[in-house]
């Protein structure tokens, strides 16, 4: 089964020119079995997919999402089917505790482009540099991105075999002219997340590659593209901040979920939980 692993939408990204739809009758095209939804801080695109009357025949959408941490770069995580977790639509966590919160909720998770850009790439923060041992709380690597260089995929794939890991490869796409430029291929077909979770899971193969996208924004840009990168760590650290209550008040909520779950609490009368919506 061949798959896009990251794909950007309209629908869900505010940098995504391509249509959810759209995205699908390229790959479709081009081949491909099925895709992951892999918006940024956001799960709206899978939302919009599933209210529509009719979709896509013969072809997977797959629930995922590109993490913004706060000290580790965009992460990639694929959550069990029906597994809603509002805490993931609002960056900033730092690594660590995504890791927990994932884990606890049977999801997997794993570097998106690790050897890439400045601050937005594990390798290349301060907390990859300086605690290797977070890479074996990895479930995967994205070890092909089609919009990284040749060097970047190549340090990717030795990232995870070092770690004996898993990889993804996805196009990273943005735009038209990029979808379907890297793949996944699995040895079973996957119908839904818990399917793909527990292929990773059992340790299964998986087989990447694609073409290499040269018309990134970084590639137009050159060395301007620096100014570029610093201003998103500012707007991804603002944002952070912004949103601290709210993270605070969700990891409140999944803090008495487990206690019920482990028996140690009760349900306080009334009480209405967000994961129930």
């Amino acid at each position: 089964m061949k798959l896009d692993m990251h794909c950007h939408t309209r629908e869900g990204s505010p940098d995504g020119k391509l249509g959810l739809l759209e995205n699908i009758a390229i790959l479709k095209e081009k081949g491909f079995q099925g895709m992951l939804i892999t918006d940024h801080n956001s799960y709206k695109a899978y939302r919009y997919y599933k209210k529509l009357k009719k979709i896509p025949e013969d072809f997977v959408v797959l629930k995922g999402i590109e993490y913004d941490t706060l000290n580790a770069g965009h992460i990639l995580i694929i959550m069990p089917t029906g597994v809603k977790l509002p805490i993931l639509e609002l960056r900033g966590l730092p690594l660590l505790l995504l890791i927990e919160i994932v884990h606890f909720y049977g999801g997997i998770l794993g570097p998106a482009h690790p050897c890439g850009e400045r601050f937005l790439s594990i390798c290349n923060t301060l907390r990859g540099k300086l605690s290797e041992h977070v890479y074996r709380r990895f479930d995967f690597v994205e070890g092909y991105n089609a919009c990284e260089d040749a060097d970047s995929n190549m340090r990717a794939m030795a990232l995870a075999k070092k770690y004996n890991l898993p990889c993804f490869g996805g196009s990273d796409s943005h735009k038209e002219d990029c979808a379907g430029l890297g793949y996944t291929v699995l040895q079973e077909d996957i119908t839904c997340e818990t399917d793909l979770v527990n292929y990773i899971r059992a340790g299964k193969k998986t087989m990447i590659g694609g073409r290499h996208y040269a018309h990134t924004t970084k590639a137009k840009l050159g060395k301007v593209n620096n100014v570029l990168v610093y201003s998103f760590w500012i707007y991804n650290k603002f944002l952070a901040l912004l949103r601290r209550k709210a993270r605070n008040f969700e990891l409140m909520e999944d803090q008495l979920l487990a206690s019920l779950r482990d028996g140690k609490r009760k349900l306080p009368s009334g009480y209405i939980s967000l994961k129930d919506n």
